[in-house]
């Protein structure tokens, strides 16, 4: 499923919700525009929280800790993030115009929470010195299962350079995922699939990704690809890794035999 926002507002822009037409993502998620000088607070007595920085300077403050964020490229920049279980208090003050990330879900469990900095963000390369480098990218991971066992969430981000490929090769995995994109250039796009169902991937859109299908991403030649991924676990069975698809595998063979013009 594909859901576009159109364009960001002041205050909460709803990606997905636990009701409703996304209700089988099992998340909520949603950008906060907030303007300068601007004060929210949040707090949910029954879903944990993430708050991931996009745009601008922000000051986070929880349980008498206080932390000040600044980001102004989602390409090129490290994610700040404050996690928090349920029934915490979170203060979010914008120094400039700013826009965060949330998301949320259901989770009994109580846990100290967490500000993740940018040297605290796993960054990795994929796909380098194969397949001609089409499926370079950065791919950075936030916290997951590895390192927040007691989370139902995982969150990163992924960034594609212009013309590649991610999520390759195609592979899929019993838990719901969430992909929301952001381009370099306004009217840059991309194409996602969801099995064999493929969608136009623009600004500010969102792919919806039930558990099982595979779900690869190509951005246009041109445009760079930034995109949010959060995944819902199940309880006992929480996202560890990916289920490659086997009609791809060969291409993980050292020096796959990979046509080339002549």
């Amino acid at each position: 499923m594909l859901v576009e926002l159109k364009s960001i507002s002041k205050g909460y822009n709803e990606i997905t919700s636990m009701e409703g037409i996304t209700a089988e993502m099992l998340m909520d998620s949603g950008i906060y525009k907030l303007e300068a000088g601007e004060t929210v607070n949040f707090k949910d007595e029954a879903k944990e929280s993430a708050f991931l920085l996009y745009d601008g300077e922000v000051t986070f403050r929880w349980e008498g800790n206080q932390e000040k964020s600044k980001r102004t490229s989602l390409f090129d920049e490290n994610p700040t993030l404050l996690h928090v279980a349920a029934g915490v208090e979170v203060s979010l003050t914008a120094g400039t115009d700013a826009e965060v990330l949330i998301q949320k879900t259901t989770n009994e469990r109580n846990f100290p929470s967490r500000f993740y900095r940018a040297e605290d963000c796993r960054s990795d390369i994929f796909g380098n010195n194969v397949w001609g480098d089409t499926a370079k990218r950065v791919v950075r991971t936030i916290f997951d299962y590895s390192n927040a066992p007691y989370s139902n969430m995982v969150i990163g981000e992924v960034i594609n350079a212009p013309g590649k490929w991610s999520s390759y090769i195609p592979h899929g995995h019993d838990q719901p995922e969430v992909y929301y994109y952001r381009f370099d250039r306004p009217q840059g796009f991309g194409a996602g699939f969801i099995g064999d169902d493929v969608y136009k991937i623009v600004n500010n859109s969102a792919l919806c990704i039930p558990g099982g299908p595979t779900h690869p991403q190509v951005t246009a030649p041109g445009y760079a690809m930034h995109y949010t991924w959060m995944i819902r676990h199940y309880d006992n069975n929480p996202w560890t890794s990916r289920v490659n698809d086997p009609a791809h595998e060969w291409l993980l063979e050292e020096n796959p035999d990979i046509w080339e013009p002549k």
